[in-house]
């Protein structure tokens, strides 16, 4: 299965430049002995695909994480060169900025006297499912301030504190964002979903405070040993999805304009300051904007939630930090010794910027970026934080999740999502869907273990461990 790969150092691997024709850059990726055993040959191969685009810097990189996807694979991170570089829809998703944010809440677990109660509460505030619609009357001016300024919208329209904005990447919006270069039906599906949790691997989940790794970083980022959280992963919903079908569309022909070959059409691509990769990054980061606005909207119904059940201050939940892991940014890392501009794409690979760097909230500026990985549903999460190891061998890189290991349909088919909550509930964890189809796709046992996938970039020191987080309930959209 890895033929032709050598070994780089402990659970790191190099792909070798001549593995598929073309490449300009090895490839390397991070995975334990046992991660490598099971690692799709497809992954591979797609990781020196995308080492054959113009303008890669070092390396084309996979995190442990890493699995067959659209283009690039999931958990694959790639910078290039502003100047001969290229931007690919392939290396963000579909889903741009997918991501994850965590609250905590001052309750134990015992102050939560009737949890199914509670889940459900939670599930009727949050419209979860496919083709979910909000209660919320957005019209098409609050869609282009979301666009525009992402969670600011949310807060400045009373979904949220200010505080809120600091703990978020990017401080919740890129500055980027270009509505010019969203199309009409970008935006009609846009409108109607913002706060909606949508389907697929999208999840809003109770959480307890199991285990603390590091004290003194667990207290600087608001995480108490026993203590209830909330956690939200999800995106930019259909906006998003159409935003890349679109701009996919004419990066196509701009792929044939500007002569670039490819080894997979999926690839598709434009130079980064063209036409054609400019208004498709500009469409990019208003998605991403609409994601980190529906992410704030979510917290804020979850949050009144535990207002209204428990009569909690609505400021005594702060975020801990939102994070993305679908989406291509213009940052600087120092390359051969000098501090350049790049084009870092991450799709399924989350940022773990270390201490000092440029950007980080001024009360983490000494410790290092919050760094958030969800398990599957019913396994443990984690909390990390970023380091100066990531900065210098990944971009700043790291995982975002565990990685499927089984598709949907082989879910399906080997246990039905009445068994899959009945075993979780039997371990105290109650899970709520909008059906048992969607229960049965996200089982545990579709995903690597979450543990391991967080120990190899911990033992790579790609991010390093804080915090365990255990599930207490789990709405599955």
């Amino acid at each position: 299965m890895l033929d032709r790969v050598t070994r780089a150092g402990v659970n790191e691997w190099e792909i070798p430049v001549g593995y598929v024709p073309g490449m300009r850059v090895p490839g390397r990726f991070f995975l334990s002995d046992t991660l490598a055993a099971i690692l799709e040959p497809g992954a591979v191969q797609q990781l020196a695909n995308v080492a054959t685009l113009p303008g890669i810097v070092r390396y084309s990189l996979g995190m442990p994480d890493l699995h067959w996807g659209y283009g690039f694979p999931i958990g694959g991170v790639a910078a290039f060169s502003l100047e001969d570089g290229v931007i690919s829809p392939g290396g963000v998703g579909f889903d741009i900025n997918c991501g994850v944010r965590l609250f905590t809440t001052p309750l134990m677990p015992g102050d939560i006297k009737k949890p199914r109660e509670f889940i459900e509460s939670l599930y009727h505030a949050v419209p979860t499912g496919v083709g979910a619609k909000s209660s919320l009357a957005v019209s098409p001016a609050a869609l282009t301030a979301m666009m525009e300024k992402g969670a600011r919208w949310a807060v400045e329209a009373g979904y949220g504190v200010e505080r809120d904005l600091a703990r978020c990447e990017e401080g919740g919006a890129m500055k980027q964002a270009d509505i010019r270069a969203v199309s009409a039906k970008a935006r009609a599906r846009g409108i109607p979903q913002g706060g909606t949790l949508g389907s697929g691997n999208h999840f809003l989940e109770l959480q307890v405070v199991s285990e603390i790794y590091d004290e003194t970083v667990a207290a600087a980022f608001g995480l108490v040993q026993g203590r209830v959280c909330c956690m939200i992963h999800c995106g930019s919903r259909g906006l998003g999805h159409q935003v890349c079908t679109d701009h996919l569309k004419t990066l196509e022909s701009a792929t044939k304009k500007y002569q670039i070959t490819l080894p997979d059409r999926q690839l598709a691509c434009a130079p980064v300051q063209s036409p054609e990769g400019t208004a498709y990054f500009g469409a990019m980061a208003a998605a991403a904007n609409y994601a980190w606005a529906n992410r704030q909207l979510i917290m804020h119904a979850a949050r009144r939630e535990f207002v209204r059940m428990f009569g909690i201050d609505y400021e005594s939940m702060p975020l801990v930090y939102d994070v993305t892991h679908n989406v291509a940014k213009i940052e600087e890392h120092m390359v051969a010794g000098q501090k350049v501009r790049l084009c870092v794409h991450r799709k399924g690979a989350t940022r773990s910027f270390g201490p000092e760097t440029p950007g980080l909230p001024g009360d983490l500026a000494a410790i290092g970026q919050p760094v958030i990985i969800p398990g599957s549903m019913g396994t443990s999460s984690f909390v990390l934080k970023g380091t100066a190891t990531a900065m210098e061998r990944t971009f700043g890189s790291t995982c975002h999740g565990s990685g499927r290991v089984m598709s949907r349909s082989q879910a399906k088919k080997r246990m039905t999502g009445k068994e899959v909550a009945d075993h979780l509930l039997a371990q105290g964890i109650i899970v709520r869907a909008p059906s048992e189809a969607a229960i049965a796709d996200e089982a545990p046992e579709v995903y690597k273990p979450s543990s391991e996938v967080v120990q190899v970039v911990h033992d790579a020191g790609l991010s390093t461990l804080v915090a365990r987080l255990s599930p207490i309930g789990v709405i599955k959209g």
